[in-house]
């Protein structure tokens, strides 16, 4: 693993200018490209690393805001990236993981899912190309959000239900429901639709409430409102 470099992170509750990251993938290639991308963005990269040990040591030193992980590393090339976030969640570090991965695994997306809370997320690494939607995608992890890829969300959902709750849904919700499902964030959403973020946060609520979404610690309700919308728009 390289020597850190630039200021060591603060956690999940870093203010958006402080987000800092450590990136792990095998792939020296991919890797530099990443580190190229964050850096040129103004995300201070402390730390990086090409296997499962080498990342954990690694986080455990530098406590960043996010670890980016490759899904596949060294030792065995299977699931070191859900070991690590597994591991980093159960030791309440307060570092997000953001996973990527070179195509959509539905069993480890549902196994991330149900093992880890908050600040977490799941990409393909496709997305690299598409420094808006990385960026959006660490800053919300580092926040405690749970980010999906979209494309994961179809392959986890894709069969439709005869009866459509998003016909409950009036025509402003619906937009809002989609651009939520695209990964957009209530300020994102305000500024693509021309309209205030309490206005925003109104609709997002009213689609809670209309699609069933109840309250509870445990159940990150944006993310299963975007799951709603692309599961029944999947055929």
């Amino acid at each position: 693993m390289r020597p850190p470099s630039g200021p060591v992170g603060r956690g999940l509750n870093a203010p958006q200018e402080a987000i800092s990251v450590v990136v792990a993938d095998d792939s020296s290639l991919f890797r530099d490209l990443l580190i190229r991308v964050l850096r040129g963005e103004g995300v201070a990269v402390i730390g990086e690393s090409q296997d499962l040990p080498g990342t954990l040591a690694a986080v455990q030193r530098l406590r960043p805001s996010v670890a980016i992980l490759d899904i596949r590393m060294p030792p065995t090339f299977t699931n070191e990236g859900i070991v690590a976030a597994k591991a980093l969640q159960a030791g309440a570090t307060g570092v997000g993981v953001l996973l990527l991965s070179q195509e959509v695994e539905t069993s480890t997306a549902k196994e991330l899912l149900e093992s880890c809370a908050g600040g977490i997320g799941y990409l393909l690494k496709d997305r690299v190309a598409s420094f808006p939607e990385l960026l959006t995608a660490v800053r919300r992890v580092a926040h405690g959000e749970v980010v999906l890829d979209p494309e994961v969300v179809r392959k986890l959902f894709g069969r439709r239900f005869p009866d459509d709750p998003l016909d409950r849904l009036t025509g402003a919700q619906l937009e809002v429901l989609k651009l939520v499902a695209e990964g957009r964030s209530n300020r994102g959403i305000a500024e693509q639709r021309c309209m205030s973020e309490r206005t925003v946060e109104t609709h997002v609520t009213a689609i809670f409430d209309q699609l069933g979404l109840v309250r509870t610690p445990d159940i990150h309700r944006r993310v299963l409102a975007a799951m709603t919308f692309l599961r029944q728009r999947s055929e």
